[in-house]
């Protein structure tokens, strides 16, 4: 009888873990068997056992990229959309097995997670960069700060110039700061650029540049106020420029029409004050 190798629903990364390495692995003949009826049949259930089949090597290789400081749970489930893209393109037929094919989708799949979650600015774009983000951060791990030879070495080993080496040195050691920096009272955090950025308010020219722009403002919709009839002035007025405001149905009362006209009124006013504004 067939089993059902589908995962059970865990509450823990370490239960997750567990289930993953408790299910069995397949035999060459089962694996191709299970492909050739994915592939010829669209069997989602053959899907799924070489998908929940081969979650130990996700996990595998998921581990070896925890030194991101990303969530292994996260790092798990990219990797295991690269297995679940490399079943749907597994070939059966090519005599190698899935595990070897699925490696490639698998860390691409968790590199893309790492890039676009690593840092708030991105720090590769290209497939160039991306190469020597991965090969740098692992050179550093051993050498630490890179002396010339040793930057020339790397861009000789990896088809680039030993400035753009140098670039991703710079990106990889630096931090992500907050603009407002952090609310805590920490005298050894580093200063937040809002800390040191000037302020320009009360510079005399941002003032009376603010000044003139606030009277130009105020004659302009005087002007258009005065260009409006009587009544839809009055409206206009007693709905947004008095203190006291008054309600559509006390407007029609006061004028003998219906508060929908009072309505209509208002928002054609409103259009003509707009259209002078924007002049």
């Amino acid at each position: 009888m067939t089993k059902d190798f589908s995962l059970l629903p865990v509450g823990t990364i370490e239960a997750y873990i567990s289930s993953a390495y408790h299910i069995p692995m397949l035999t060459p003949d089962e694996e191709k068997s299970l492909a050739i009826q994915l592939r010829d049949h669209n069997d989602m259930i053959a899907a799924r056992r070489l998908v929940t089949s081969h979650l130990r090597f996700v996990i595998r290789i998921a581990r070896g990229y925890l030194g991101y400081g990303l969530p292994l749970p996260d790092l798990i489930q990219e990797g295991t959309v690269g297995l679940i893209k490399a079943v749907r393109r597994f070939e059966p037929d090519m005599g190698v097995r899935l595990v070897s094919f699925a490696v490639h989708w698998i860390r691409a799949e968790i590199h893309e997670y790492i890039l676009r979650n690593w840092r708030i600015v991105k720090v590769a774009t290209t497939k160039a960069q991306r190469k020597l983000f991965f090969n740098l951060r692992s050179a550093k791990k051993r050498l630490g700060w890179f002396t010339k030879q040793e930057v020339e070495e790397v861009a000789a080993d990896l088809g680039v110039k030993p400035e753009t080496v140098l670039q991703m040195e710079s990106r990889l050691s630096n931090q992500d700061l907050s603009f407002d920096g952090l609310e805590d009272d920490d005298d050894d955090a580093p200063a937040a650029p809002s800390t040191y950025l000037p302020d320009l308010r009360m510079e005399p020219a941002r003032m009376l540049e603010y000044d003139d722009s606030e009277r130009d403002q105020h004659e302009r919709l005087h002007t258009a106020l005065n260009s409006l009839d009587e009544r839809s002035k009055t409206i206009l007025q007693h709905r947004w420029l008095a203190e006291k405001k008054q309600t559509l149905h006390e407007l029609a009362d006061q004028f003998g029409v219906s508060a929908e006209r009072i309505r209509q009124i208002e928002k054609n006013a409103m259009k003509k004050l707009r259209l002078q504004l924007e002049v």
